[in-house]
């Protein structure tokens, strides 16, 4: 069995507000894309490493891996216009691995991975196709549905569309979830091939995919980690 890590990088960062990816972002006198490549790059059950890269930002990429001393970074593949164009364009990068070959897929933006989060995923791939990260939420979580029969916004300059609380799902079942995201090669391959016949495919999480499109697939969930968070705006820097 082969674990490769495959580190998604290929956002542009538009909700930053900034002209520079948050990936490539300093944080503490790096780039933020360093940190999680140094946990996959140290971690004992990691064979290879892998980044996903927007092609415009290749050379950056390029000038980081040139001032580290990583001794697992194999592919760098172009990141699509959108993050499941990017998964996609990993798992066809591995198409000719061996079966037994399991994915990794991490968020770059996540610079604050722990191997413990590593190991606990690479253990349960040992015994699960399907691996998700994820922590309890210890906030209820409203179901929220616009009213869009209702008249909103009239006569003003902004348009705003009430929302009603339409399910309050119970809390204890409720888990936040985190990347990485693992699965064994043959079923993220397969559930991405049925999802692009579906004219109606959206995604923003691998697990999702795999949950709608290979259903019968269990996905064996491991606790992640309070710091384990993503960057999203300018303020979680």
């Amino acid at each position: 069995m082969r674990n490769v890590a495959v580190v998604l990088a290929g956002g542009t960062g538009s909700r930053m507000g900034s002209p520079v990816p948050k990936q490539f972002m300093q944080l503490r006198g790096r780039a933020v894309i360093e940190f999680s490549i140094d946990v996959f790059d140290g971690h004992e059950a990691i064979d290879e490493v892998a980044v996903v890269v927007h092609p415009d930002w290749r050379g950056e990429l390029e000038a980081i891996v040139a001032r580290n001393q990583w001794h697992k970074l194999g592919k760098v593949i172009d990141g699509g216009a959108e993050r499941y164009m990017s998964t996609l364009n990993a798992v066809m990068a591995y198409i000719d691995y061996p079966d037994d070959t399991n994915l990794l897929l991490h968020d770059a933006a996540r610079p604050w991975l722990s191997g413990d989060v590593v190991t606990r995923v690479t253990e349960a791939l040992k015994t699960h196709e399907a691996v998700g990260v994820g922590i309890p939420s210890t906030d209820t979580v409203w179901e929220v549905h616009p009213d869009l029969n209702s008249d909103f916004g009239a006569g003003g300059s902004e348009f705003i569309i009430p929302r009603f609380v339409a399910r309050i799902p119970e809390r204890r079942l409720m888990w936040r979830a985190q990347t990485p995201q693992a699965f064994r090669l043959p079923l993220i391959r397969d559930a991405y091939q049925r999802a692009l016949q579906d004219p109606r495919f959206r995604a923003t999480d691998d697990c999702g995919v795999v949950r709608t499109y290979m259903p019968g697939t269990k996905i064996a969930v491991v606790e992640g980690s309070e710091e384990n968070r993503k960057i999203t705006f300018s303020g979680d820097l």
